[in-house]
């Protein structure tokens, strides 16, 4: 019994001693032997100002990563924010992207940019940069309604718990009338350094540069593949933004108001064409805009040139709802699109009362009214007008073969026979004027 006893303790001490080394090596083992490896890395920049062109981009580019079989996207985001609409499809485009998603920030990730960065699986800042900010404002600068910051801090909320962050400091960095014990006070909005956001959960790590980045993810450079814009793609994110959208039409249509009051096709004109050709060629490279917007528009401006040489104002009622319709349809959102067209038709009526007001109605249809005159002092001696010969009689001077010299109340006229062969010295009378040329024929004897 004794020996049994020490067989069975011996193993139990074996057993223990295997159990703890194995913790041991789990405990003291690399992060790198258990960290995640990738086979197929893209990066992709988020630049500039968040608007929809960088959403058609950001489509097309996480379409290619897939395309490449990608398992590994880094989002490179450097931006101070922009629309809401595109930052929430965006987010959107993110969170159903079948790979993993890294939201590098090595600047600033305000506003906007925020709410992307929230939405991807990880979130790695370098130190001095920044996040948060994350306050919708209007236009004009001022913070939106009450109602809009609501609905845009649940949405912050949401991002968050998406990786299990603090919801409260999403709602910190988006309410400013709240207060948030230990994030901020009542009437300012909260943003984090690398450091401060580490802390409170909302970046997964902080490394000095894109290098250590790499390294940390087991990545060489050489194989990160970049996916950067494509110059159509760069000027679609440009035109698709909202205030150069309106100025834009402005220029489009005030373009065409100065051409009006401006003799012959100039420079008004060109910069016109060339302002329309940019907003369709931005909205079409964008996704948004089709032939069918375009060919709306190339129709509506030649029924409006046409309504010139047929009044009635059919035919241009319907090329002004034409060309309204194929602007606002290119748009990529039909409020935006009608907002813009509303801004710039309101300068467009502003400049012209000032054109009509300086150069008078008359200006406006110089384009379409012979404005030159000609006088006798340019060797210009408009005909006579000799309408009142119709219906008189007279007597053909000359053979009219069919055209001839006649006689009508004591005046030789030129004139031509209506049928036939006319001899000279039979009477005549005159049928027809018109402007220099008189028709005559002969007149009937009765017995």
């Amino acid at each position: 019994m004794s020996a049994t006893r020490l067989v069975k303790s011996r193993v139990r001490l074996l057993f223990s001693l295997l159990c703890l080394i194995m913790g041991m090596t789990m405990l003291f083992a690399p992060a790198s032997t258990t960290a995640k490896t990738y086979q197929k890395a893209v990066w992709i920049p988020v630049d500039s100002t968040i608007e929809r062109g960088l959403e058609s981009f950001l489509h097309r580019a996480f379409a290619d990563a897939q395309q490449q079989q990608a398992d590994l996207v880094i989002l490179h985001i450097n931006t101070p924010g922009g629309e809401v609409n595109a930052a929430d499809q965006i987010g959107q485009l993110i969170r159903q992207a079948p790979m993993h998603v890294i939201a590098y920030i090595d600047n600033q990730a305000f506003s906007a940019g925020t709410y992307i960065a929230l939405n991807a699986n990880e979130i790695i800042m370098t130190p001095g940069s920044s996040m948060g900010a994350a306050t919708p404002i209007d236009l004009a600068g001022n913070a939106a309604d009450i109602k809009f910051i609501s609905g845009w801090s649940n949405k912050m909320k949401a991002a968050a718990e998406l990786n299990n962050r603090n919801p409260d400091v999403a709602r910190a960095m988006v309410e400013i009338d709240t207060e948030f014990p230990g994030l901020k006070p009542k009437g300012t909005v909260l943003s984090l350094d690398a450091q401060q956001a580490k802390r409170l959960g909302y970046a997964d790590d902080v490394v000095s540069n894109k290098e250590e980045l790499l390294k940390k993810l087991g990545i060489q450079p050489d194989s990160l593949q970049a996916i950067e814009p494509t110059g159509g793609e760069l000027v679609a994110r440009w035109v698709t933004s909202p205030i150069v959208m309106s100025l834009l039409l402005i220029i489009g249509l005030g373009g065409i108001v100065v051409e009006l009051f401006a003799p012959g096709f100039g420079v008004a004109g060109t910069i016109s064409l060339f302002a329309f050709s940019l907003y369709f060629f931005g909205h079409y490279v964008a996704g948004f805009a089709n032939w069918l917007h375009i060919g709306l528009f190339v129709v509506g401006i030649l029924l409006m040139l046409l309504e010139i040489f047929l009044p009635g104002g059919i035919v241009g009622a319907i090329g002004f709802l034409s060309i309204v319709t194929g602007l606002v349809m290119a748009a990529y959102d039909t409020k935006q699109g009608l907002a813009s067209l509303g801004v710039a038709a309101l300068v467009t009526v502003i400049v012209a009362f000032m054109l009509v007001k300086k150069y008078g109605v008359k200006g406006l249809f110089n384009k379409f009214v012979l404005g030159e005159t000609q006088s006798s002092e340019e060797g210009y001696v408009a005909p006579r007008d000799q309408r009142e010969l119709e219906g008189k009689s007279g007597i053909a001077l000359t053979p009219l073969r069919p055209a001839g010299v006649v006689k009508v109340e004591g005046k030789r006229v030129d004139a031509v026979s209506v049928g036939g062969f006319i001899e000279a010295g039979t009477a005549i009378t005159v049928v027809q004027v018109e402007g220099t040329r008189i028709v005559v024929a002969e007149l009937e004897q009765k017995e």
